[in-house]
């Protein structure tokens, strides 16, 4: 009858989980918004015990801690004294936590607010007055036209097929951006528009009409003094 025991159970581990359904995976595929809090929490703490795989002692952290509320809070000493949690994990965890309190008192208020062109030449003009080759800049803005992300996209002599928009508007998406202005500068100091730039415009501002984002400006930079494309009716 010995050989009729039932042996215990053994834990799942990661590996026995089908790859498409690991969490790492997964966020990979879908993104991170497609994780449940356990999962996120177990691609933080990378490997459980030899009793639990990492998606249970992850489940077991958050159980421990009635959820996210409590844990936000929990000491050291407190996620430290669930077994199977040791100072590397805990700090990992606490590290974590902060990050998230630290974006949620990030103050929107306090972003760069665009409401003409002259706000937007003087976000710039200090930065690219001097520049020796010409970069093309885009500020990519929110609902309440304040500046939520500057990104310099090319470098080089402007023309359709070095700015191209996908990668104006990659970034737009990648931002959640509800507008965007374009800026450039001339390097001979004078910001008078050519035909490339015109022709740029246009193109950036119909494929922002397709893809529902505004191209609210082209600025081009000189020496303390700019152009506003729309201003000159090319938008």
């Amino acid at each position: 009858m010995a050989n009729d025991q039932l042996l215990p159970a053994q834990p799942l581990m990661i590996r026995d989980v089908p790859p498409h359904d690991r969490p790492r995976e997964r966020m990979i595929g879908s993104g991170p918004q497609s994780l449940s809090n356990h999962e996120l929490l177990a691609i933080l703490l990378r490997t459980g015990t030899k009793q639990e795989s990492v998606l249970q002692l992850s489940n077991r952290i958050l159980h421990e801690f009635e959820g996210l509320r409590l844990l936000k809070d929990a000491s050291l000493e407190e996620i430290t004294a669930i077994k199977g949690i040791g100072i590397a994990k805990a700090v990992q965890i606490m590290a974590a936590l902060e990050l998230g309190r630290r974006l949620g008192r990030l103050k929107y208020e306090e972003r760069f607010m665009i409401r003409s062109p002259e706000d937007a030449a003087n976000y710039m003009m200090e930065e690219m007055r001097f520049l020796s080759q010409e970069h093309f800049v885009c500020l990519y803005l929110n609902t309440k036209n304040q500046v939520m992300h500057k990104q310099t996209l090319f470098i080089g002599s402007l023309n359709a097929s070095i700015v191209h928009p996908r990668e104006v508007f990659k970034e737009a998406f990648r931002r959640s951006a509800a507008s965007i202005v374009c800026l450039h500068n001339h390097p001979s100091g004078d910001p008078s528009p050519s035909r490339e730039d015109i022709d740029v415009t246009k193109r950036l501002v119909e494929c922002g009409k397709i893809l529902g984002i505004d191209v609210l400006d082209h600025l081009i930079i000189g020496e303390k003094k700019f152009v506003s494309l729309k201003e000159k009716g090319y938008l």
